[in-house]
């Protein structure tokens, strides 16, 4: 499938202690024997040589070890060399020079891993996988890309893709051979239980997707209200460091601040935004800005009160701003006498200088968002925003089947909207990806890889 031979670097450009240079394809030991100075031509398969690298005129280069894997047992199913040399930028960069000289391309970001995915090695879900784990940030993240890496996805939906293929064979040879007598007349009415009960298990595969992408990626908690009632408190608190500035005058906050914490296995992606309110001042109104683009991007809002003071007419404006999304009410000054009445019923009382209050706070924000319930142990859940996108629109061309036949429609029109089904959820593991698709998903790989 593919003619020539690949070569990058596979280890962080940088000085450190060993670099690899891999080559993938038919010429790969070739083009590695033309700079090399053992005789590697014949070389076992999962050997590792000892040797140098020369030049033109026969001149030492560097002092390497050369790992030679002949296909089809390796990462692409093609050769594979990799060369471990010194971890010094200028060596390295010298050694891949050598490398394109003898007869090797420049891979493109992704390229090893397209190539694994073309030989039939691994599927799209697993390639994604291994983009996945090199990006990964914390331990649920990891876990998530090792079962994917493993071919979690596909066990996932490989039994709902088949049983959704059977009522296409099904409809298809119904429309195509009614004059046979052996042929069983298929209808509406029998296909629906079976289409509802895929939904079903696509609609629980989503949910849990949704919060194993918050897992992954961490969870977007941005901390809003009137100035002055303790954000940047809660934020420091939450960090149990001064990361933002913290003073009893109003407005202190005029940009938002970001950072994280990683609780357990979950990152909270901590936002503080300046206080929404009313303002003549030009810099603070650009801070209003900011946080109020800010609450676009949460997954969950912190919305703060000051449990000290009565409950004012800009908490009920900053209230309506932030009451359709997924929010908690923060009661904060629990320390201070209690003046506020709340209008909503559901809030929590905390005190950021009291270690214990934090902790249930952010107790609280798990529990809101349902991530208690999900397994580190056995993640087997879509994470990845592409796959989740194509599992969603798989879901709503169900929806269209069922509303297709309590409409009364043909059975042909019911098979449209099951391939549509069909072809989103292959998309996830590659089995129905156009070319263009998978060129426009490795491109997002690092070199090397």
């Amino acid at each position: 499938m593919f003619e020539n031979t690949i070569a990058a670097i596979s280890t962080s450009l940088q000085d450190g202690a060993i670099s690899i240079i891999r080559l993938s394809g038919d010429k790969a030991i070739e083009i590695t024997q033309k700079i090399f100075d053992r005789n590697i031509m014949n070389a076992k398969s999962h050997t590792i040589h000892y040797g140098f690298i020369i030049d033109t005129d026969k001149n030492p280069v560097d002092e390497v070890l050369i790992s030679i894997f002949r296909a089809p047992k390796t990462y692409t199913r093609e050769d594979i060399v990799e060369i471990n040399c010194h971890g010094g930028t200028f060596i390295t960069r010298k050694i891949l020079s050598m490398v394109l000289s003898a007869g090797a391309d420049l891979a493109k970001p992704g390229e090893f891993t397209q190539r694994a995915f073309y030989h039939g090695r691994i599927d799209l879900s697993q390639a994604e996988a291994v983009q996945d784990m090199i990006e990964a940030s914390n331990n649920t993240a990891a876990s998530m890309a090792i079962h994917g890496i493993k071919g979690s996805v596909k066990k996932l939906l490989q039994p709902l893709i088949d049983d959704l293929m059977d009522i296409i064979a099904q409809i298809e040879v119904n429309i195509d051979y009614p004059e046979y007598d052996d042929v069983i007349e298929i209808t509406n009415n029998e296909i629906l239980p079976s289409i509802r009960n895929i939904k079903s298990e696509l609609q629980t595969t989503l949910l849990n997707s949704m919060s194993a992408k918050l897992l992954k990626n961490g969870i977007n908690t941005v901390i809003v209200g009137r100035p002055n009632v303790g954000k940047s408190s809660l934020l420091n608190a939450i960090l149990n460091e001064n990361k933002a500035i913290v003073t009893n005058i109003p407005g202190t906050t005029r940009d938002i601040v970001e950072s994280s914490i990683q609780l357990d296995n979950v990152t909270l992606n901590l936002i503080d935004t300046a206080g929404i309110r009313d303002t003549e001042d030009v810099v603070e109104q650009i801070g209003v800005e900011k946080s109020k683009e800010a609450l676009d991007r949460a997954d969950i809002v912190l919305f703060v009160l000051d449990g000290s003071v009565s409950y004012q007419k800009e908490d009920e404006e900053i209230f309506n701003l932030i009451k359709n999304k997924c929010h908690l009410i923060v009661v904060n000054k629990s320390d201070l006498i209690q003046k506020i009445k709340l209008p909503q019923k559901s809030f929590i009382t905390i005190s950021t200088k009291e270690e214990e209050s934090i902790k249930k706070l952010e107790e609280a924000i798990l529990t809101k968002l349902k991530l208690n319930n999900i397994s580190n142990k056995d993640i087997t859940y879509i994470s990845n925003a592409r796959q989740i996108e194509k599992l969603n629109n798989a879901i709503i061309a169900l929806e269209e089947a069922i509303n297709v036949i309590s409409e009364g429609y043909q059975i042909d029109f019911v098979d449209i909207y099951l391939r549509k089904a069909w072809l989103y959820l292959g998309e996830i593991i590659g089995e129905t990806s156009t070319d263009s698709l998978l060129d426009e998903l490795f491109s997002k790989f690092c070199l090397g890889k």
